[in-house]
């Protein structure tokens, strides 16, 4: 009898987009689901004459909540020569595009040998190192103060067994990203933990033609991130108490890109409703990093007082630069030029250390300069 069970760890997951379609390899620990809001209806009566009193109830189910999903992919910046010149790229750079609100139309499959394409919109290339730019490919947020975002059909693919049985495939119709939090842990590899809503979730009536998926560097072992090489750059305003610049030796950090998500679902009575599109609520970017207490000249101590000195500043505005990987390829940098820092948070451990926690913000409340990142790809292995 062919086996037909299926193993969570043999999952391939798709993403169609833009008119193309990418093979994502992700992480253990991913998940998706849809469910139903209901209303339920009881009674509240008191006894009759022999002292019995209803008590039942009934269920009903109004609606179809927003799918969900969550998973986890590695960040791994590549090159590919065009013509000589690197063009750098990464295996899950869609998944930024879509974040970041790349209209549908913004990508240009039309690449050279092994190059995925061209995104004409939010993610460009950088050839010549400028103030905070570095050469590698840029993602900025230009695009992404709009309502409605073009979505996505994810599709997760479950093999069917050696010894027989057919392919399982659930999609995601009508798929946006709601966060993306990068972690850079110590001794880990630096890791993008993705979440999502769908309009539906369900199973295909076929399975996606996959020919031409772009599975670029998805087998390479030479485009991970090392966290352990991750540099911090702070630059104040040097306006008493706060320095020009500070000096951290991070333990650890967190960067979080979120965007509110809301699904518009009708509320009929006698139907069961489905929701009907997606709008954007507010974007909002943020993290933490984590360091020793270190009373070196302009090191986290002096960081820590200065910030409780600040009684008259209510926003304060540090440039923070986080080079995730050190400065050499393969890593990707992180530029906030207006962060608001807040006061740091002890832990007392073997040796004493500070949680500092910050909100990346634009330069005014309706521009979308609060964040870039940059990746910088390694040569293709």
């Amino acid at each position: 009898m062919a086996n037909s069970l299926h193993l969570s760890r043999e999952v391939k997951v798709y993403v169609s987009f833009a008119g193309s379609l990418w093979e994502i390899p992700v992480l253990d620990g991913y998940s998706f689901s849809q469910s139903t809001n209901t209303s339920e209806v009881t009674l509240a009566e008191m006894a009759d004459s022999s002292n019995a009193s209803r008590r039942g109830r009934k269920m009903f189910t109004d609606s179809v909540a927003p799918a969900e999903f969550s998973f986890s992919t590695y960040a791994r910046p590549y090159t590919v020569d065009d013509g000589g010149t690197d063009e750098h790229h990464a295996v899950e750079e869609v998944l930024w595009a879509m974040f970041a609100g790349a209209p549908a139309d913004s990508f240009n499959p039309a690449g050279g040998a092994g190059d995925p394409g061209v995104w004409t919109d939010v993610i460009g290339q950088v050839t010549t190192a400028s103030g905070d730019d570095i050469v590698g490919a840029k993602i900025d947020f230009d695009s992404s103060n709009k309502l409605t975002f073009a979505t996505s059909t994810i599709y997760f693919k479950f093999p069917a067994s050696s010894d027989g049985g057919t392919d399982l495939w659930y999609q995601l119709t009508d798929a946006v990203l709601t966060e993306a939090s990068v972690d850079f842990d110590i001794d880990g590899i630096t890791t993008i933990n993705w979440s999502g809503q769908a309009k539906k979730l369900s199973e295909p009536d076929s399975a996606p033609n996959l020919t031409g998926a772009i599975t670029n560097e998805i087998t390479s072992t030479g485009n991970f991130i090392r966290n352990r090489l991750t540099q911090l750059s702070i630059t104040g305003s040097g306006a008493a108490p706060i320095l020009s610049s500070y000096n951290v030796v991070l333990t650890g950090g967190n960067v979080s890109f979120t965007n509110e998500v809301n699904f518009v679902t009708p509320a009929s009575l006698g139907i069961v409703n489905e929701p009907l599109n997606h709008v954007m609520g507010s974007r909002s970017v943020s993290g933490s990093f984590t360091c020793y207490i270190d009373h070196n000249a302009g090191s986290s101590a002096d960081l820590f007082d200065d910030l409780l000195a600040s009684t008259t500043l209510v926003t304060n505005s540090f440039k923070l630069i986080f080079d995730v990987g050190g400065t050499s390829a393969p890593h990707m940098r992180f530029v906030f030029p207006t962060a608001h820092i807040e006061i740091p948070t002890h832990s007392i451990e073997d040796v004493i250390s500070v949680e500092t926690n910050f909100h990346a913000l634009p330069s005014d409340i309706s521009d979308t300069d609060e964040a870039t990142l940059t990746y910088v790809g390694a040569t293709s292995q």
